[in-house]
Order: structure tokens, then sequence, then C-alpha cells
């Protein structure tokens, strides 16, 4: 029991912080799909 407290505290935490890093870049991600597929668009304005 002691091996799978042990082993849930030393993977918790690098899974959480991975979770936590690929939610931010999904999130920049997005804006930066947005721009490549808006960049046609400025670019006839120029």
């Amino acid at each position: 029991m002691h091996e799978m407290v042990s082993l849930i505290s030393e993977v918790g935490f690098p899974v959480a912080v991975t979770v936590f890093l690929l939610y931010r870049i999904e999130a920049k991600l997005d804006a930066v799909i947005e721009s490549i597929q808006n960049l046609p668009e400025r670019m006839k304005g120029i």
C-alpha cells in the first residue's frame, strides 16, 4: 500500500503540471490558428 501512495505522489505532480501546461498551450494555439486563418484577408488589404 505504501508503494502505491509513493507512486501516486511521485507521478501525480508531473501529470498535474503537464495537464496545466497543455491547457495553457491549447489556448495559445487557438489564437495562432485564428491568426493564420485571418492572414489572407489581411493581406488583401495591403
